[in-house]
């Protein structure tokens, strides 16, 4: 019985076609042959053998990793996977990987890891970025090729691909508004969230427009956040709640049926991400559409890009909008007075 034949070499491939070594090293990593008959032979030869590469040993040579950093906040946010699903897909077209690292939403964690990565990857993506801007500055400046998502600040050489929260926040105070909303919540995300900053602008710009009164009170990202935070604006009789993510929106519809109060007849509520889950809960949740695949593929294809020819990093932002469904109603009538 034969043993398997072992994986065709250089030397295999120089032999079939009858040239150096150097020559098939040549043709094959691309650099200029004369001889067009010869770059032929050699191509036929590594294909009929079927010859690839050692791509890890060439890298390695030129001080390439063909690995991606991706440092998000929070693996278990069930936003992220979609964000890098996207970056997944995209890179894997220009040869690339993931590495894959969780700051746990600490802004020190996820500078140690910057640091850490940036030794082992071609590049870092960092998915909204928690830590201070004067350290995302510091980091602008260790030369790593360096792509943020929804994050943006002003005069630092790196990428970043935002969406426009404010349009679908518009758009939701714009749907409560011709419901008969006229006081109207909002479960506000983390204080260093750039994401939350562009909400509450579309939110307050918004409510000025349409003269809608609105109440403010501090949530976070998660479900126990907007669990502990609804009571807070149930005391200021509102009649809407707007949440920052789905995630804060799923706490706040849990808390509202232990308080045996109905959705959307004693509350309309408003998620934001569109997560996969809010069109089956009860009810179907209306909620602010991300583009979170679409957002990850951009990231991922600003970053080879920056990869390959050093281009100047900019800034994208991708649309948001609004989708109705049966979360959201006209206010019930307030006693007379």
């Amino acid at each position: 019985m034969t043993s398997p034949r072992s994986r065709p070499t250089v030397f295999d491939v120089a032999r079939s076609a009858q040239v150096s070594i150097a020559t098939v090293s040549r043709v094959l990593n691309g650099r200029a042959v004369a001889d067009q008959a010869l770059v032929a032979r050699v191509r036929s030869a590594a294909r009929e053998l079927g010859y690839r590469p050692n791509t890890v040993a060439r890298d390695f040579r030129h001080g390439v990793t063909r690995t991606i950093g991706v440092i998000v906040p929070d693996l278990a946010n069930p936003f992220f996977p979609d964000v890098v699903k996207g970056l997944a897909d995209d890179v894997t077209e220009g040869d690339h990987r993931l590495l894959i690292a969780d700051c746990g939403e600490d802004p020190d964690e996820e500078l140690r890891l910057v640091g850490e990565l940036s030794g082992r990857c071609d590049g870092i993506v960092l998915c909204s970025p928690r830590m201070s801007a004067e350290n995302l500055a510091a980091v602008a400046g260790w030369g790593i090729p360096l792509v943020c998502t929804n994050r943006e600040l002003d005069g630092l050489p790196f990428g970043t691909v935002g969406v426009d929260s404010a349009i679908g926040m518009a758009q939701a105070v714009e749907h409560l508004a011709a419901l008969g909303h006229r006081d109207i919540g909002y479960l506000a995300g983390p204080t260093t969230s750039w994401s939350d900053r562009g909400r509450r602008a579309g939110l307050h710009s918004a409510a000025e427009q349409c003269g809608v009164s609105v109440s403010v009170t501090l949530a976070g990202s998660t479900s126990d956040a907007g669990y502990q935070a609804l009571p807070d604006l149930l005391r200021r009789n509102v009649t809407a709640v707007l949440a920052f993510n789905d995630l804060v929106a799923l706490g706040a519809l849990a808390r509202l049926r232990e308080l045996g109060l109905d959705v959307p007849t004693a509350l309309s509520v408003v998620g934001f991400d569109d997560l996969p889950v809010a069109a089956f809960l009860g009810p179907p949740l209306t909620t602010v559409i991300v583009p979170k695949h679409e957002l990850g593929r951009r990231a991922g294809a600003m970053l080879r890009q920056l990869l390959v020819d050093g281009a100047i990093a900019r800034q994208e932002r991708l649309p948001s909008s609004l989708v109705v469904r049966e979360s959201t109603g006209p206010p019930r009538p307030r006693p007379a007075g």
